[in-house]
């Protein structure tokens, strides 16, 4: 093969193989010196009216400019055995408060009906944003005064101690995650190459990979400002591609050594093969991931950035740095061999998919049998997905009924219960103080009487220097029932601007149930664009990669089957609570509203991890002159241990995510956890393999129109060697030694 011919990964792996030093040693200058600035710049968190969408994001947004965000707010309930037993703690609290000096405006204890509570507020002192880091000495004061009065408990929440517990949850989560899957990760791997050093190198590079991003989203997050939870979904995403990626480059490595290889050959061949292999996968990762953009939720936008940055940065490793340090490892790559693990691999015998070799049997012997048994499984794992409900988790369904927080605002709803939080109407107006605009939020108060939708209570705040109104408007309901939504409606599409909009530059209705359906409705209007978008995606990748018409198909349906398990399986245990209980999880009865449109996104894009490695070493055992049908029992046996090692890590990984504490974090992890295991086994090794036989030699079918299409060279069958080590500035050091 002469060098005008050798594939992008070809050319990558010989650069890296002649510049070994160059290579890892930059690589971990950028690592550390992207994590190290990027942690100095720090994470810019989205504002509310950047997480939202539609009129309720726009009200916000005229509130922030106006310099109007309200203030922390923070509630106490004293609960005492006796009525008003709680006054001498209600009078030590709010003493031991405003000696903080974070606490402010303290009102006066507010009596419940039974006298056996006693509800104080006040308001964090400073920015509402940073309230929830400066409210330990708060939380301290709370704390000492229930252990100083017996008899006595105490229930805290509010906008500040809320944020702590987040940040607190998020924090430990990633810790969690970081200290189990990291470990759970070297396990598998152990198993998969029965050698220490072997499985610490996709480790390396998968962690290393995803402390390099940790960097890049820092500065990125400056330009695009992130959701709290990117970045434990960055991780995810990274820690399970880059530990992929690398296990198929160094398993296809090792084979090609197992089977009589010299070094240099082995190694180019696993460029050729592999190294293309994770260049297509991660292409078609990416580009899957930039459908995200397509969403108006910046929400999504930051996933988008993350997950692109972090499978950008594991393929880049994976094509350069990994070929530099097999070269330089050689046979070292074998050091602190496992004896129990490393009997399968003797002596370079190649006993690679015996399982999966005697599956393939019966699976080929019977396709159309297997097809439909097989085809009827994915589709009752699918079926619960029928009636999936989406909504926004509140606190209670998001942190476990059972959680401090969740406690405390029930109580403290049920001794002082409030009702719905109201709409909010945000004007902006030349002149909020002039007669005419006075008239018009008289006319706005009858109105909203006389439709027997709202509440009485109708609060004004009037702000003349900032030329803005904000009306409190109750809605009947329970915020979240079709009693509130409709009145949302009638407000936002009737009144307001019938009243309103004459005598205003701009109004628009807010609040926390305008921004549950605002949210709502713009990811309904996301879905299909954000769908079509990954699909023609990974059609027309698939149709240049494999010049087959009936594979680019076929990989649209099987994605398509692989998330509708992952629908389902979330919908069984989430909504409908099976097997919940057993596994140790809440059910939420609803599913975190973003969730559908990102699990799309994911498995659309990590899929084609497997399918590009199983696919490829078909069409290479095809082009090597084999029938489809030998092709297709030599292409999953030889990929069987690869798939069968880098599923198992994904799921490990995923499934660490399913034992955090926030119900959307446990939704993802199961639901990426099954799709995966389904997509590794019953897809790739039943489904896909049958669907092929019955399709026989017209798997390769491309219509005369597409005959264009540039023929990508498979590899595998070439045998000169990349550039030896010995040809480069570094001192040669042998790989077969």
């Amino acid at each position: 093969m002469s060098a005008t011919r050798r594939g992008l990964a070809v050319r990558l792996g010989g650069w890296s193989t002649r510049h070994r030093k160059t290579a890892i040693i930059g690589w971990l200058l950028f690592v550390v010196v992207v994590a190290v600035i990027g942690g100095m710049s720090g994470i810019n968190e989205m504002t509310n009216s950047e997480g939202g969408t539609g009129d309720s994001a726009r009200a916000e947004k005229i509130l922030e400019d106006a310099g109007l965000k309200d203030p922390a707010g923070e509630m106490v309930m004293l609960r005492s055995a006796e009525p008003d037993g709680w006054r001498d703690a209600a009078g030590d609290l709010t003493a031991r408060l405003e000696k903080t000096g974070e606490a402010v405006r303290v009102q006066p204890p507010v009596r419940s009906e039974s006298g056996r509570e006693g509800l104080i507020s006040f308001e964090m002192k400073g920015d509402a944003d940073t309230a929830g880091e400066r409210i330990e000495p708060v939380l301290d004061a709370v704390k000492q005064t229930e252990a100083a009065h017996e008899g006595v408990q105490a229930y805290e929440v509010g906008d500040a101690s809320f944020a702590h517990s987040l940040d607190g949850i998020l924090s430990g989560d990633m810790k969690t995650a970081e200290l189990t899957a990291v470990p759970l990760a070297l396990g598998i791997l152990l198993v998969v190459f029965g050698a220490l050093v072997a499985a610490l190198l996709p480790v390396f590079l998968g962690v290393t990979a995803c402390i390099g991003t940790f960097g890049l989203l820092a500065f990125a997050s400056h330009k695009l400002p992130m959701f709290s939870s990117t970045q434990s979904v960055m991780f995810l995403v990274g820690l399970a591609v880059g530990v992929d990626y690398c296990l198929f480059y160094l398993r296809r490595e090792r084979d090609e050594r197992a089977a009589g290889r010299d070094p240099e050959t082995a190694l180019r061949i696993a460029a050729a093969t592999s190294g293309r292999a994770v260049l297509v996968s991660g292409i078609t990762v990416m580009l899957a991931m930039s459908g995200m953009f397509l969403s108006g939720l910046l929400l999504f936008k930051g996933f988008a950035v993350a997950t692109i940055l972090v499978v950008f940065t594991a393929m880049l490793g994976s094509v350069t740095v990994l070929p530099a340090m097999l070269s330089w490892l050689g046979d070292r790559i074998d050091a602190g061999r496992v004896p129990l693990l490393n009997g399968r691999r003797k002596k370079g015998v190649h006993t690679s998919g015996g399982i999966s070799g005697r599956l393939m049997k019966p699976v080929l012997a019977k396709p159309g049998l297997f097809a439909v048994i097989a085809g009827a499984l994915l589709l009752a794992l699918c079926a619960p997905a029928l009636g999936m409900k989406t909504e926004q988790l509140g606190m209670e369904k998001q942190f476990g009924k059972d959680s401090k927080l969740t406690v405390a605002f029930k109580e403290i709803t049920q001794s002082f219960p409030g009702g719905p939080a109201p709409a909010e109407v945000i004007v902006r107006a030349g002149d909020v103080s002039s007669p005419r605009f006075q008239g018009a939020v008289a006319d706005l108060k009858k109105k909203l009487a006389a439709s027997g939708e709202f509440g009485k209570t109708v609060k004004v705040e009037l702000h003349k220097g900032e030329g803005v109104a904000r009306i409190e408007v109750p809605l009947a309901g329970n915020g979240s029932d079709n009693a509130s939504k409709h009145a949302l409606s009638t407000l936002k599409d009737d009144i307001v601007p019938q009243v309103l909009g004459p005598v205003s530059d701009k109004a628009y209705v807010g609040g926390e149930t305008a921004s549950n359906v605002d949210f709502n409705d713009q990811l309904s209007s996301d879905f299909l664009p954000v769908f079509l978008f990954i699909a023609a995606v990974t059609f027309l990748l698939m149709l240049v990669c494999f010049r087959s018409l009936p594979i680019a198909i076929v990989s649209i349906l099987l994605n398509l089957l692989s998330v509708g398990a992952a629908y389902g399986t979330m919908t069984a245990v989430f909504q409908h609570g099976w097997g919940a209980e057993t596994m140790g999880m809440e059910p939420a009865g609803a599913i975190e509203s973003w969730m559908p449109l990102f699990v799309l996104v994911i498995l659309f894009g990590l899929s084609m991890d497997y399918h590009v490695f199983v696919v490829s070493r078909i069409r290479e055992a095809h082009e090597r002159g084999l029938s489809t049908r030998e092709a297709i029992r030599d292409g999953i046996r030889s990929t069987a241990g690869s798939i069968t090692g880098a599923a198992a890590i994904m799921v490990a990984v995923f499934a660490v995510f399913a034992l955090l504490q926030m119900q959307d974090m446990q939704q993802m992890g199961i639901g990426l956890a099954v799709a995966v295991l389904v997509d590794a086994t019953l897809v790739r090794m039943v489904l896909l393999p049958s669907v092929m036989a019955l399709l026989g030699e017209r798997n390769w079918y491309l219509p005369r129109a597409l005959s264009w299409l540039p023929r990508l060279d498979h590899g595998g069958h070439g045998e000169e060697p990349l550039p030896p080590a010995a040809q480069s500035h570094q001192p040669p050091v042998s790989i077969g030694r």
